[in-house]
């Protein structure tokens, strides 16, 4: 039965229970959609996914839906998403996908990067998460990333230790924590007051690996290579005086909203996005660095993150009943779309 103005939109999403090591984006947009009227989120099992009744899709990372431990369960999970996809397109439900990133992710299979071109070609509707996304060849809807206010509200902080620049969050490749370190050792010749945290589990052993080597020899630089619980998390971002994002490639960056949450002044590659960003905000608070991170970008970034500011990040657009609102115009975008497609 379809929805009606009678029936709140059931959209199924992409996750299977909320957990204490959920994304919290996740679990935040999730308590937001149950509190918004006229929508039912569903959580995520093959058994609704195949036979369930919902009225729209909703998915986030799609690639998550792939692979596994064993040979088995990798191709197990691989069948019961091809089935998955032939539910919707068989049905003509409409799916809505929230772009988290530009690009495809790797490491992936034949098999898995079909099927996530075929989902891609399902899509009715984008979610995009700011206003500098590039047109993704499909309709979209802007649904800014909330902040983490709330969220961290009840969660202890620590003051900030003068001098310490912090990298806090998932150690991967593309966030180029090696090249922060180095450019940290070149910072610290100048200024040997300056200390680096560096907090987050790596992606494998081989990063973990260059991780170490890069700040072998150096007592200034604090290594906390590991699973961060909240309360870690919120410790290690707020000992800084300033958090640094030394990313090779950023659009979307939940941890640029985590630091802004938690009122620390943010170091991040310059592009649109980030500039644009900043001027929401307020000045002061996401500084820029052009090119490759170095040591004299780190020293003026923490100069400046010295000066006057306004005692919080302004992050008022933010809001995540806002967020809530927004998707369920975006499901009824989506629906009012399908119905008028003729083919999926």
């Amino acid at each position: 039965m379809p929805a009606t103005a009678a029936r709140p939109i059931r959209v199924l999403q992409p996750f299977a229970r909320i957990r204490a090591t959920t994304n919290p984006y996740i679990a935040m947009l999730h308590a937001a959609l149950e509190r918004t009227p006229d929508v039912e989120p569903v959580l995520f099992s093959y058994g609704r996914a195949l036979v369930g009744r919902y009225d729209v899709v909703h998915v986030h990372w799609p690639e998550t839906r792939l692979g596994g431990r064993t040979p088995v369960r990798r191709a197990l999970r691989l069948l019961l998403a091809y089935a998955f996809w032939a539910r919707v397109r068989l049905t003509r439900t409409p799916v809505v996908r929230t772009v988290h990133n530009l690009e495809l992710p790797s490491g992936l299979g034949r098999l898995d990067y079909a099927w996530l071109r075929l989902l891609d070609d399902a899509t009715t509707l984008h979610v995009v998460l700011n206003e500098t996304t590039p047109p993704t060849g499909r309709p979209s809807a802007i649904v800014l990333h909330g902040h983490y206010r709330d969220w961290f509200a009840d969660v202890e902080r620590a003051d900030a230790v003068p001098g310490q620049v912090t990298y806090a969050g998932l150690v991967r490749r593309y966030k180029n924590v090696v090249g922060l370190i180095g450019a940290f050792r070149d910072a610290h010749a100048e200024d040997p007051a300056l200390s680096l945290l560096v907090a987050g589990n790596p992606s494998g052993p081989d990063l973990e690996g260059d991780v170490r080597t890069a700040a072998d020899g150096d007592d200034a630089i604090h290594l906390d290579l590991r699973f961060l619980d909240d309360a870690d998390l919120v410790r290690a971002v707020t000992s800084g005086e300033l958090v640094v994002l030394p990313y090779l490639h950023m659009h979307n960056s939940g941890t640029v909203l985590l630091a802004l949450s938690l009122d620390r002044p943010v170091l991040v590659p310059d592009n649109e996005a980030n500039r644009a960003l900043a001027q929401e905000v307020g000045p002061g608070w996401v500084l820029t660095f052009e090119g490759e991170l170095d040591g004299a970008a780190i020293r003026r970034a923490l100069q400046a993150a010295r000066g006057a500011r306004a005692q919080q990040p302004d992050l008022s657009r933010r809001e995540w009943d806002e967020a809530g609102v927004a998707h369920r115009e975006a499901y009824r975008e989506a629906l009012r779309l399908r119905r008028g497609t003729a083919t999926l």
